[in-house]
């Protein structure tokens, strides 16, 4: 929220989650810095796409009018 001037919902275009992130880099700078890490999704971070948490990450197609969640990834036993 920070990056985003505080709101909770913002527009991005791309075909994957790789390129809604850049995307919203281009938007707001310094976000592909705080979601992606060596080429990946931070380790520490889970993607959910329409509710459905998808495992491959930025390699996850998105739908035209899909509504993407970056949201902190639960570990443990």
């Amino acid at each position: 929220r920070e990056l985003a001037g505080g709101t909770t919902q913002v527009a991005a275009n791309g075909a994957t989650v790789g390129e809604v992130i850049v995307d919203l880099d281009h938007q707001f700078p310094g976000m592909a810095d705080r979601l992606v890490e060596n080429g990946e999704l931070r380790s520490n971070l889970a993607v959910a796409i329409d509710g459905e948490v998808c495992p491959l990450g930025l390699r996850e197609p998105v739908g035209e009018h899909s509504e993407v969640h970056f949201v902190l990834a639960l570990s443990g036993g």
